[in-house]
């Protein structure tokens, strides 16, 4: 793929930085934005040495003013942008009788706000400069429904029908957009992590080892959709079964499915 302008939000670790790496190794001029500044400048030096352009911006996606300045900076300095990933996220976990309203109103604020902020920032510039491309980091929970997941999984789920709808209304545009769905792998997302459930963190920690994809694998699949337009990414193979299964199987027998995995 010609090297391009990409900005990519979360980007000091995990999926983000496997972007913004592959992107530098191919000649991107690359932004990482992070509301981590140390991580952020810890990581940039080795970006640099690959691709002496890339740069780091703080930025917290809660504020819509950080992404606007940066779609201000990138504007003077690069001319524009091609690409927007919208990255950066949190968890939870908890029963819906157990998750206090709070952390409904933080991973809200976050995961599907963050992206809403990135689309309602970059699409002014996307239409100026006549093309754009958003790549927004949703999860196969938006596209499942597992059980004490359900702040998660509707943060998500907000993400793929945004993106989703964005497709059709940014089209005549010239303005592409690919949702992204993974499943478990090794990130940083536990973390940060808000649970009400007893040894949450070690069982994400199981389900994140046990992936047979890695950021780097999801990132190249990222690319590989970039280049072809796709609408939808889901890398995990099992995820893609299983969302087959709730898409052609009766609820019952789909029901029964999610709760033998429990056992």
């Amino acid at each position: 793929m010609k090297p391009q302008r990409i900005f990519i939000t979360g980007g000091a670790s995990g999926l983000g930085y496997a972007l913004a790496l592959i992107c530098a190794k191919g000649g991107w001029r690359v932004c990482i934005a992070d509301r981590d500044v140390e991580r952020g400048e810890a990581v940039l030096g080795s970006l640099q040495k690959i691709q002496p352009q890339t740069i780091f911006m703080p930025c917290d996606v809660t504020q819509f003013d950080d992404l606007n300045a940066a779609a201000t900076k990138l504007q003077e300095i690069w001319g524009g942008v091609d690409v927007v990933v919208n990255n950066a996220g949190v968890a939870q976990v908890g029963s819906i009788s157990d998750t206090p309203l709070s952390d409904w109103q933080w991973i809200m604020d976050i995961n599907l706000m963050g992206v809403v902020r990135g689309c309602k920032v970059f699409t002014p510039l996307f239409q100026q400069q006549g093309h754009g491309h958003f790549i927004n980091v949703a999860s196969m929970a938006g596209l499942l429904d597992v059980p004490n997941m359900s702040a998660y999984n509707a943060s998500k789920a907000a993400v793929v029908s945004l993106s989703e709808t964005l497709q059709n209304e940014l089209k005549p545009h010239n303005i592409a957009v690919t949702v992204v769905c993974p499943s478990f792998f090794r990130t940083n997302l536990g973390q940060g992590m808000r649970s009400t459930i007893t040894g949450m963190q070690s069982k994400l920690d199981k389900l994140m080892a046990g992936s047979k994809l890695n950021a780097a694998d999801i990132a190249r699949q990222i690319m590989r959709a970039l280049d072809k337009k796709k609408s939808h990414v889901l890398p995990h193979r099992q995820g893609r079964i299983a969302w087959y299964a709730k898409r052609w199987l009766p609820r019952t027998w789909y029901q029964r499915l999610i709760h033998s995995q429990k056992k």
